[in-house]
């Protein structure tokens, strides 16, 4: 009989680290990927559960979305274990098998909260099965007023580095990336603590200029949450958050593909000057994804949600109702780049920018079994969290 920790992908496209297998197999065990390669050169398959996949499907490693707010009716706010599962159950279905739970600017003791409720759930969240959340993202409160968007104004403080810390006490060290703009006082001193404790500095809801954005970048800032929105633009007198994200290589740019919060002539354009080697794939979706149209909550804001656009009274975009594998199937189209790029985008980049890749992001031997099964138009059909079937389109989950 088969043991349920041995599974084996016979007949599928690989998209691995290092090559491309037209018909090949992978096989799992005990929640790791421990071999793959041409399917004419597979032996040994008696002890695993054969999965016989389509020719025509792509075995592909699993998003990572380090910037989601919720999904599914839950949110990171909602500082409860169930919302947390909630939203780790919804993601396979679209591709995704890993996040950063995503905060919002709110009071003090809503944030902490939050944090402190992320920081106990990924100490104990289920070893496999379900989307694994890596850590927190904190978007918020240490943002300028000037670019909130949808970041609740009477809740935005200046960065304050006393708080942080005790924030960081609170989540069990699961801060991994921070939001914040450079320009505000102690903005520049909070980016060059977050570069020697390890947490990766984004520059986000920022009005800063060219050379604030270069002044953040000497102090360790590598990211940028989600280029174009809420950011100074580009303008030929002063480049802005924008044009030093298009000239700087060491800046990797997160980017809501949807075609509603960055035209996909932008994306384009996006593309072209940073390649897929400098773009991340993210959703910042929000809890109404995966349900109807209506209106819901986001930091305490009414947000209305019709036709997959997500807005508040006034017009402000708030969020998005994005899965992320739309999103890469949004790229694909909108750019021309292929599968392989796209998937670099969705997984290996933050993989990297979070310092994992020696665990996810790739398919490769030794690393986690996070494995999407895509059919010939990108859509997903399987997905694979840690070894273990989370997502089967048109079957059961689990």
């Amino acid at each position: 009989m088969a043991d349920d920790n041995l599974i084996l992908l016979k007949g599928v496209q690989i998209y691995s680290e290092n090559e491309f297998i037209k018909k090949g197999f992978i096989k799992i065990k005990n929640n790791k990927i421990v071999e793959f390669g041409p399917l004419d050169q597979l032996i040994h398959e008696e002890d695993f559960n054969v999965v016989d996949v389509p020719s025509t499907y792509a075995a592909v490693p699993g998003f990572i979305d380090v910037h989601i707010h919720g999904a599914d009716g839950a949110d990171t706010m909602d500082a409860t274990e169930v919302a947390l599962k909630t939203m780790a159950n919804a993601l396979p279905k679209e591709g995704t098998t890993s996040f950063l739970a995503t905060t919002i600017t709110q009071d003090v003791e809503q944030i902490e909260n939050a944090i402190i409720n992320a920081g106990e759930y990924i100490h104990l969240q289920p070893s496999q099965g379900i989307a694994e959340i890596l850590g927190i993202h904190l978007e918020g409160p240490f943002v300028n007023r000037e670019r909130a968007g949808a970041q609740p104004l009477q809740h935005i403080i200046e960065p304050d580095l006393a708080l942080f810390k005790r924030w960081q006490t609170l989540s069990n060290g699961m801060i991994k990336l921070v939001t914040l703009a450079p320009e505000l006082p102690n903005g520049l001193d909070m980016i060059r603590y977050l570069n020697e404790q390890g947490i990766v500095s984004s520059i986000g809801h920022s009005d800063a200029t060219y050379e604030i954005v270069t002044d953040a970048m000497k102090a360790g800032a590598s990211h940028v949450t989600h280029l174009f929105n809420q950011m100074r633009g580009l303008h030929h007198r002063e480049p802005g958050v924008v044009g030093a994200t298009l000239l700087h290589d060491e800046l990797k740019a997160e980017m809501i593909v949807d075609g509603i919060h960055v035209r996909p002539e932008m994306v384009h354009l996006a593309y072209k000057q940073k390649k897929s080697d400098g773009l991340i794939l993210i959703t910042d979706s929000m809890r109404a994804k995966c349900l109807k149209n209506g209106t819901y909550d986001l930091g305490g804001q009414e947000v209305n949600v019709e036709d997959g656009t997500a807005v508040l009274s006034d017009g402000t975009l708030a969020g998005s109702v994005l899965k992320l594998g739309h999103a890469v199937k949004n790229i694909i189209h909108y750019t021309g780049c292929s599968l392989k790029e796209a998937v670099k985008m969705a997984s290996e980049n933050p993989a990297k920018q979070l310092n994992i890749f020696e665990r996810k992001g790739s398919i490769a031997v030794g690393k986690d079994a996070d494995i999407v099964i895509l059919d010939e138009h990108y859509d997903v059909q399987m997905t694979f969290c840690r070894g273990k079937l989370a997502y089967k389109k048109g079957g059961n989950e689990g």
